[in-house]
Formats: C-alpha cells, sequence, structure tokens
C-alpha cells in the first residue's frame, strides 16, 4: 500500500480492523469514502461519533440504549413475566425483526467459554438471577446460540435457575446445531421462539 498517501493508508488500516473486512474490501471502502461528498463523509464521521458518545446499555435488560431503561423495557404492553435471554444485541435485534416474542430480554453480551477465558463473571449472569430474585418474572426463556458455548451456557443457566420458581425453557426446533440466531431468516426465528421446550419447571 506505500504507492497510496499516507492518510488513506491509515483509514484502510481502520477499516480493515472491523469483522468481516478484509484489506481489500477495506481499501474499496475507503476509495469510496474518498469520492464521496465532503457532507457525506462528515455525516459518516459524525455519526460514528454520536454512537460512540450516545449508546449505552440499558440499565435492566442490558440491551443498547441511549438513555436509561431501553424502549422494550419501558413498554407496558410487552409480557413482562418472560425474559428471553440472548448472547448479544445482534440476537436480540433478529428476534424482534422475526416478531415471534412479545416478552422482554436479557442480554448476556457473550457466552461461556473456557478455552478463551470468558466464565460466568464476564457475562451479565449475576444481573439474570438478581432480576428472577426480584419476582414478577414466570419464565425464562434461552435463546442462546446452538454451538457449544451458546449450550454450554443454556446448561449452566438451568442449573442456576433451579433454585427459583420459574419456568426455563429453550429455543425449540429450527435452528440448526451450531448456529448464530443473527444468520437465520424470520420464518425460522419465528417458530423456534414458537415451539419453545422446558428444560426446567419447578412445581
Amino acid at each position: 500500500m506505500e504507492f497510496y498517501p499516507p492518510s488513506l493508508v491509515r483509514l484502510i488500516k481502520h477499516l480493515s480492523k472491523l469483522p468481516g473486512i478484509g484489506q481489500k474490501t477495506a481499501t474499496r471502502l475507503a476509495l469510496h469514502i474518498l469520492r464521496s461528498s465532503d457532507e457525506d463523509a462528515k455525516a459518516l464521521s459524525e455519526s460514528i461519533l454520536e454512537v460512540k458518545n450516545k449508546i449505552r446499555f440499558c440499565s435492566k435488560c442490558f440491551g443498547l440504549s441511549e438513555a436509561g431503561p431501553c424502549r422494550i423495557c419501558l413498554n407496558k404492553n410487552r409480557d413482562h413475566t418472560i425474559v428471553c435471554v440472548v448472547e448479544h444485541p445482534s440476537d436480540l435485534a433478529a428476534l424482534e425483526k422475526s416478531g415471534a416474542f412479545k416478552g422482554v430480554y436479557h442480554v448476556l453480551h457473550g457466552a461461556l467459554s473456557p478455552m478463551n477465558g470468558i466464565g460466568p463473571d464476564d457475562l451479565r449472569i449475576k444481573e439474570l438471577i438478581e432480576r428472577v430474585k426480584q419476582g414478577g418474572i414466570e419464565e425464562v426463556a434461552l435463546a442462546t446460540n446452538t454451538n457449544v458455548e451458546g449450550e454450554s451456557t443454556a446448561s449452566y443457566l438451568v442449573q442456576l435457575l433451579k433454585g427459583y420458581p420459574v419456568r426455563v425453557t429453550r429455543i425449540a426446533t429450527g435452528v440448526p446445531v451450531g448456529g448464530d440466531l443473527k444468520y437465520l431468516d424470520e420464518v425460522t426465528l419465528r417458530r423456534a421462539m414458537e415451539r419453545r421446550e422446558s428444560r426446567f419447571c419447578r412445581d
């Protein structure tokens, strides 16, 4: 890349750090930005800074929000007795897009992965248990991914929740083993949520 000016090289290097963006794609994006109008380039840079400055984690579900509780947690029309546990905000967005779930969420921000040094304390598991302890929750629907890490996380949560008077369900058929929720189509997600299965039910 020595034939590009230093400022363009820096932009390419920054863009190539984004997930799924290799050097060739980063170069195309950088050249596109270069060809864009000053207004478009300024709008892009301002939107990036705005996201960094404004986006926070919801104080209740740990999804993405601009202030305090998110719009889903504040929505009185949602069923607050059912909490759907997902790994990432992108999984929450996928389920919302499918229209399959009308309860509220809890975002773990990852999954258990001892190989990568991710344990229970690295996730929002304690906060989930606290929500259950506070009462008012009748069902915890585990919608972690169906790969090894997601299944391990779901099994761990089942064991933790055994001591509480809640029904624990697991996202059901339609989700392929090893699949990530954010890559599934809306119909598959809707069917999986509608057919969720009990993992543990306390009498």
